[in-house]
């Protein structure tokens, strides 16, 4: 072997090394925010699961959930003493009047700043196998801090949050009836999560048909549902939160629009190329009210994202038909939730 070559793939292999070395960096630099990792069992949640032979499963009906935490959950989730400057909450990024999202194409947080990814829905996102867009958490409980302490978005940490709650007496009384503890990270977290984990919805018009009420879809909706498996929608969307249980790339590279193509996805936390453009499906459980669309909220209209889908995803040119069929299932989606809940 010549020493010409030798020197050749010595270099070779040092880019490489280089590259990689760079992009764990960036990674890293992007994630610097996460912090102050704190494990907390959620308040227990009772469900009665429903089960049918059909590729999308009813939701859940929650049966038990304790109302003292979940209700100081919701006070939390409510109060923009958890960002730095008093302006921004978890409801403002999920509007439970509204769908469980913001209606923006990214979020704004503290000081006006847009973030990067569109906020997805809160509302049966217990029922997600992961949490974000890129599956970064696994659960609610992981997921929690990040917007508290994401600069972008609430800009804090956990002492200033404690410090503002306990010069609140209404959160001090009401961390001292639900624990012996007061205001500690772990309560804020077990509150906050015991209260998105009972945010089920309930009164869904697809759930009612399959569970045998012929009636509770329209006959566009019947037939927007007999194309929405037959068609191979369900690969990706089905189960109790018809998706959300799965990653998979954009579509094909080819065949999506390139706005959808700004963010290389789950590639950002793993570092594998296999990931590039894979993310987390998206539940479609009011997805008729959270528009717009994908990862970075590119796309306003629902016909227009069941068109990029069904191109990019099952190489199919729908007819206004299909669409209007498909788009007609998707508003039987949407259910309530409960008014001591959602007010």
């Amino acid at each position: 072997m010549s020493s010409k070559y030798i020197v050749l793939v010595t270099i070779m292999l040092a880019a490489i090394l280089l590259v990689l070395a760079l992009q764990f960096k960036s990674a890293q630099q992007r994630h610097h925010w996460q912090q102050d990792v704190v494990e907390v069992h959620s308040t227990e949640v009772v469900y009665q699961e429903r089960k049918v032979d059909a590729p999308i499963q009813p939701l859940p009906i929650v049966k038990q959930y304790d109302v003292a935490w979940a209700q100081l959950g919701k006070a939390l989730f409510k109060s923009p003493l958890l960002s730095s400057d008093n302006t921004v909450s978890c409801a403002s990024c999920h509007d439970l009047y509204n769908g469980g999202d913001d209606g923006f194409s990214v979020s704004v947080g503290i000081k006006q700043q847009l973030g990067e990814r569109n906020s997805p829905t809160v509302i049966n996102s217990v029922l997600n196998f992961r949490q974000f867009w890129d599956g970064r958490s696994p659960n609610l409980e992981s997921q929690t801090p990040e917007p508290i302490h994401n600069p972008m978005e609430m800009g804090t940490n956990w002492q200033a949050v404690i410090e503002k709650l306990n010069a609140q007496p209404g959160f001090v009384k009401s961390f001292s009836a639900v624990s012996n503890d007061g205001i500690t990270v772990e309560n804020i977290i077990k509150a906050i999560v015991a209260f998105e984990a009972s945010l089920i919805s309930q009164n869904t018009p697809i759930d009612d048909f399959l569970l045998g009420k012929a009636d509770a879809l329209t006959s566009q909706q019947q037939r927007g549902y007999e194309k929405f498996v037959s068609y191979g929608c369900v690969t990706c969307h089905q189960g109790r939160n018809i998706g959300g249980n799965l990653y998979q790339k954009v579509g094909r590279l080819d065949q999506v629009p390139e706005q959808l193509l700004d963010d290389v996805g789950r590639f950002e936390v793993t570092q594998n190329p296999q990931d590039k453009f894979v993310f987390k499906v998206p539940s479609l459980r009011n997805v008729a009210l959270t528009a717009p669309y994908f990862h970075n909220g590119s796309v306003d209209n629902l016909s227009d994202a069941i068109r990029i889908m069904a191109r990019g995803q099952l190489g199919l040119d729908l007819s206004d038909e299909d669409v209007a069929d498909i788009e007609a299932l998707l508003q039987s989606f949407s259910g309530d939730l409960p008014r001591s809940l959602a007010e």
